[in-house]
């Protein structure tokens, strides 16, 4: 059993609901839609990612005969359950924001279709899958735009959160505009550009760092990055220098040097200097090392001649804001707009849609969240890409998803490219929809009501 596949991979109460649903034959359509219902202090915006992850989880979902056995074995379902998960298979439909869109609190990143049973089970993954992708490509999409034409490489496999989060964090951060991963099976995987030098402990296995850098530069050859900061920075980036003629006439090329640690501004103005010195202009600086989008703005700010960065802790933890507050609520059953009206959580109910204005400069001016019904002026940002648990349309390569999320990022109002503190996006609530919340209100009121005496 895949743990990454099975639909095990829940939480109880969402088998215990369903038993009930089927037990009292709840099993009209139901609307479900999944939102972030509130941007972290740290977030002016955030990046749609992980639809198609979880467009690949329903279509493949089903339950195994070694999972309906085991779900047997424990006592704690009726039979009905067991053979309608025995036959399960997502028949629903799915409308969402491409991956790689900028979005905001409330706007519906996904909705579910599907008969209430089916729609329920599908929940815990759905959140899971999409709030951590989201999450991941919002803080990389911060870095892209805190070092602009610079190479970022994701390099935070080690620090994430689990294997799967690890792999997502690289997909997600190279839709986001990352050039690359250190992760190799995101690149079987997702075919994502892999990156990699090597670590201090290659240069500690020898006595003499020259020799260190010459043996690795002899067994990887290619895109060649020697690691200078294991003892003296400065000095290994001498050695470099008086290397280079020896690797030259071997045929081998010193693409770059990386910085791993100290202070990086100063270290390299220093190290560019030995270099251009040393008639090696044309090879780059890369650094890594505790940074975040603050470190990389600061960084270009102060105009540290450093050509690319390798981001781990705080890119695939996102450490500064490592949630989103997400949710998957019911909006409509029955034919009916639903909606959960208890304190700070209150929703919006029906199937919604968001529209998108933009200004005279082409940027993004507004957003305006309706009933899908109420077509306003603008671009929907909610599209079809599932009907009757089949996609719509063939997997767009992760190219043109980048490409997407590029545009996405120019259009961005600039007091949010620049990622200042408190910079905020408007987005109105048309009045067809509180109007709606208003009549479901009313509803739901009449069933508070005591009961009359005879």
């Amino acid at each position: 059993m895949d743990p990454a596949t099975s639909p095990l991979l829940t939480d109880l109460y969402q088998l215990n609901m369903v038993q009930a649903y089927l037990d009292h034959g709840e099993t009209g359509t139901a609307v479900f839609e999944l939102f972030v219902r509130k941007l972290p202090h740290e977030r002016g915006f955030l990046m749609a990612a992980g639809l198609e992850s979880a467009l690949d989880v329903l279509g493949r979902m089903h339950f195994s005969r070694e999972e309906i056995e085991w779900l047997e074995r424990s006592g704690r379902f009726g039979r009905n359950l067991l053979d309608y998960l025995k036959a399960f298979r997502f028949t629903g439909d799915v409308d969402a924001m491409s991956e790689g869109t900028i979005c905001f609190a409330n706007e519906p990143l996904l909705r579910v279709t599907a008969p209430l049973p089916e729609a329920q089970l599908v929940e815990t993954r759905l959140l899971n899958i999409l709030h951590f992708q989201s999450l991941i490509a919002s803080k990389a999409a911060r870095m892209v735009l805190a070092a602009p034409g610079k190479l970022l490489v994701d390099f935070g496999l080690r620090r994430a959160h689990g294997a799967e989060a690890g792999l997502m964090a690289a997909r997600a951060s190279y839709l986001a505009g990352f050039a690359g991963t250190a992760t190799v099976l995101a690149e079987k995987m997702f075919g994502i550009p892999t990156f990699g030098t090597m670590a201090h402990s290659f240069i500690e296995a020898f006595d003499d760092e020259t020799v260190a850098f010459a043996t690795f530069a002899h067994s990887r050859p290619r895109n060649l990055t020697l690691l200078i900061d294991t003892y003296d920075t400065e000095a290994a980036a001498k050695k470099v220098v008086a290397l280079a003629p020896r690797l030259d006439a071997a045929g081998i090329r010193i693409g770059a040097v990386r910085l791993d640690s100290g202070d990086l501004a100063a270290l390299s103005r220093s190290v560019r200097r030995i270099l251009d010195d040393g008639g090696l202009a044309d090879v780059t600086i890369f650094a890594s090392g505790g940074l975040d989008e603050y470190a990389l703005a600061a960084l270009v700010r102060g105009g540290a001649p450093i050509d690319g960065f390798g981001v781990g802790t705080s890119l695939t933890t996102s450490s500064d804001a490592p949630a989103f507050d997400c949710a998957y609520k019911l909006q409509e059953y029955a034919g009916l707009p639903r909606r959960k009206r208890s304190s700070g959580k209150a929703t919006w109910p029906g199937r919604k849609q968001v529209w998108r204005r933009f200004g005279p400069d082409g940027r993004m001016a507004d957003d305006v969240l309706s009933l899908e019904s109420d077509v306003q002026p603008g671009e929907a940002l909610i599209r079809p890409v599932m009907r009757n648990g089949r996609r719509l349309m063939p997997r767009p390569n992760l190219s043109e998803v980048r490409a997407h999320s590029a545009h996405q990022l120019e259009r961005l109002p600039q007091p949010l490219r620049l990622l200042e503190l408190g910079a905020s996006y408007p987005v109105q609530v048309a009045d067809a929809l509180v109007r709606c919340a208003a009549i479901v209100d009313r509803r739901l009121a009449e069933f508070d009501k005591p009961a009359q005496s005879p």
